[in-house]
């Protein structure tokens, strides 16, 4: 048997709806990141980073491109005969097919996979955070401690603690207390979804709960850890870590990759970033054109003017365009004469001549207030926008639409065009 100190099972199966129309075709995982990454990226080049070689990627909603991005793992050096990376979909058993209900339920269903390298250390990870971890010295933190769970944990502001799961600790950092999203935080120490299992704690939970509904760590694993007074450790991380799951906050991660000194920085030698690169030319600008403080993309070609933003792989810009503030990922085309300000556009988004995007003021979303809550237009993938039409802030739209679905040639802020399929 094959034997392995540590693997990675990283959780890719979630829709990521929060983050609307982006996520309407693709698992949130594989949702662009700046300008040349997938969300994916960062917690599989954290795992070959760090040393560890056997992942198992857990995918479930709208899997194909996630699929087809981490392929055999080449990027992430993870192509390997024992070991390397494993795309671990729902699959059917002899008693029926199951879909994946819950985090824990998710890794049970895959116990086989775990079991052929007999670990001495399982981790946790999510596949929809951006951040730079090694994770070598969080397990070299769960031996010291003799640890059956050590779970990262990072200081957040006290008063969005309530969004977290909570932990509670004495001074050795053991975690004496839990407390999933409470109303009244007494710790500002919220999990990261990061965890290390010592294997046999691990699978001694798993069946023990395997027909919990729905079971998942934080909310059924960790609290039955902790029942059996098991050792449980917060590891304080204080780098950056960005949860990317809302408009906002995926647009803020992005744009925080451009300031003059960022915070979270993509060019680091020591830590690369891998990804699946397409051959693709380099990118070109235009004598005419003018970009300021922003991330081209590989072949991109700028002829208008760029500022603020961060632009994908072959996105062209035409003359006497503008965007500004805004994300436009791959293969977009923004038309002559178009002025685009504070707007997220996903893939394959044709933007036609003298359209207005951003413009008016904020309004109220009419189509999903707990979603579109941002000063942000956002378009989903494969969307055409014919042209001369004006679009307002805070609005959706999803499909291939035409000048009769613009009153006046006006979306208002606030409001939306979801057309069936959005194919063209």
């Amino acid at each position: 048997m094959i034997k392995k100190e540590m693997i990675a099972m990283l959780l890719a199966g979630g829709q990521g709806s929060r983050l609307g129309v982006l996520t309407q075709k693709v698992a949130k995982p594989a949702v662009s990141f700046g300008g040349k990454y997938r969300i994916i990226d960062f917690p599989l080049s954290n795992c070959i980073n760090s040393g560890v070689d056997t992942v198992g990627v857990l995918t479930q909603y709208q899997p194909l491109r996630l699929n087809t991005h981490i392929g055999i793992g080449i990027p992430w050096d993870l192509d390997r005969n024992v070991g390397g990376v494993t795309i671990l979909p729902p699959y059917e058993k002899s008693k029926g097919s199951d879909w994946y209900t819950g985090t824990a339920n998710a890794i049970f269903q895959n116990l086989e996979f775990m079991e052929n390298y007999n670990p001495e250390y399982v981790l946790i990870l999510s596949g929809d955070h951006i951040y730079k971890m090694d994770y070598e010295v969080m397990l070299e933190y769960h031996k010291a401690n003799n640890a059956d769970v050590t779970i990262a944990a990072m200081p957040v502001p006290i008063e969005e603690a309530s969004r977290f799961g909570i932990l509670i600790t004495d001074e050795t950092n053991r975690i004496r207390e839990f407390e999933e999203k409470p109303a009244n935080p007494r710790s500002n120490l919220a999990s990261m979804g990061i965890y290390i299992f010592t294997w046999k704690a691990l699978r001694e939970a798993l069946v023990e709960l395997k027909d919990v509904p729905g079971c998942d760590f934080g909310k059924h694993i960790i609290p039955f850890c902790h029942e059996k007074e098991e050792r449980i450790f917060a590891y304080e991380y204080n780098g950056y870590w960005k949860d990317v799951g809302t408009l906002s906050s995926y647009w803020e991660a992005n744009m925080e990759l451009i300031d003059i000194i960022p915070e979270f920085n993509l060019y680091e030698e020591y830590w690369k970033i891998y990804t699946k690169s397409d051959i693709i030319p380099p990118q070109f600008i235009a004598a005419e054109a003018k970009v300021e403080r922003s991330i081209i993309g590989e072949g991109a070609e700028i002829y208008g003017h760029v500022v603020n933003s961060v632009i994908g792989a072959g996105v062209i810009v035409e003359k006497g365009a503008a965007v500004r503030d805004s994300i436009v990922m791959r293969g977009g085309v923004i038309g002559k004469g178009t002025k685009v300000t504070k707007a997220i556009i996903a893939e394959d988004v044709i933007i036609g001549d003298n359209v207005e995007i951003g413009v008016g003021e904020f309004a109220k979303s009419k189509y999903d207030s707990k979603v579109y809550q941002a000063d942000l237009a956002v378009i989903g993938e494969r969307s055409v926008i014919p042209e001369g039409v004006k679009i307002g802030r805070n609005t959706a739209i999803a499909g291939v639409t035409i000048p009769e679905d613009y009153p006046d040639g006006l979306l208002a802020s606030g409001d939306y065009i979801m057309k069936a399929g959005g194919e063209r």
